[in-house]
């Protein structure tokens, strides 16, 4: 990896709110001192004033789509919390695509959150196995939800379309199109086809 000391480094920071009461300049003059001292460079600055449970945010997506270029070398962001708060699973996600952009990351306020440090592999080995209980207690509430649903009688997916056969096939001996058919009858072009085939067989 490139000597730290001519890393090109970008700021990521956010705030939650657009109506002043926080103030982004207190994270940016933190993470600006922080990098003159380290001898980097900062050639970009990413911030973000909405909800860190958005993954829309304009700045963040901005800021990916410069990692994916190699626009800069290291992303740094104040905390954890103002880089995602969409849960462990989503930021491990985040921080694995910035690995795999080749782009280093790290935490101003959180140092063992630091990919360039000795204890990445263990931190993220934390973070992997936390984010895996939190797939298995979505899993099991989505469980849970489908369970209550067949009890209270409601079946999950779409609902059946009940489709008059012969109607169809009147239709398509019409000339019609299957195209048009599937679109009169609200189905697929391709089961328009196999009940067309299946009556011709």
């Amino acid at each position: 990896m490139t000597n730290e000391k001519s890393f090109h480094v970008a700021l990521y920071s956010r705030v939650s709110t657009k109506c002043g009461r926080q103030d982004v300049e207190n994270q940016l003059h933190q993470l600006r001192d922080y990098c003159a001292k380290q001898g980097w460079v900062i050639v970009k600055e990413f911030v973000d004033r909405a909800s860190g449970k958005r993954s829309d945010r304009e700045q963040f997506l901005a800021m990916f789509e410069s990692a994916s270029r190699h626009e800069f070398d290291c992303l740094m962001f104040w905390s954890l919390d103002r880089f995602s708060r969409e849960g462990v699973l989503k930021t491990l996600e985040y921080l694995q695509r910035l690995t795999a952009y080749g782009i280093a990351w790290r935490s101003f306020t959180e140092m063992y959150l630091d990919s360039l440090g000795p204890f990445r592999d263990g931190v993220l080995a934390i973070l992997a196995c936390i984010a895996r209980q939190e797939r298995i207690r979505i899993s099991e509430r989505t469980l849970a939800g489908l369970a209550r649903a067949r009890k209270a009688g409601h079946v999950g997916g779409r609902p059946k379309v009940v489709v008059n056969r012969e109607k169809v096939i009147h239709r398509r001996r019409q000339g019609v199109s299957l195209s048009q058919i599937a679109d009169e009858f609200g189905i697929s072009k391709g089961s328009v086809f196999n009940i067309v085939k299946a009556a011709s067989a």
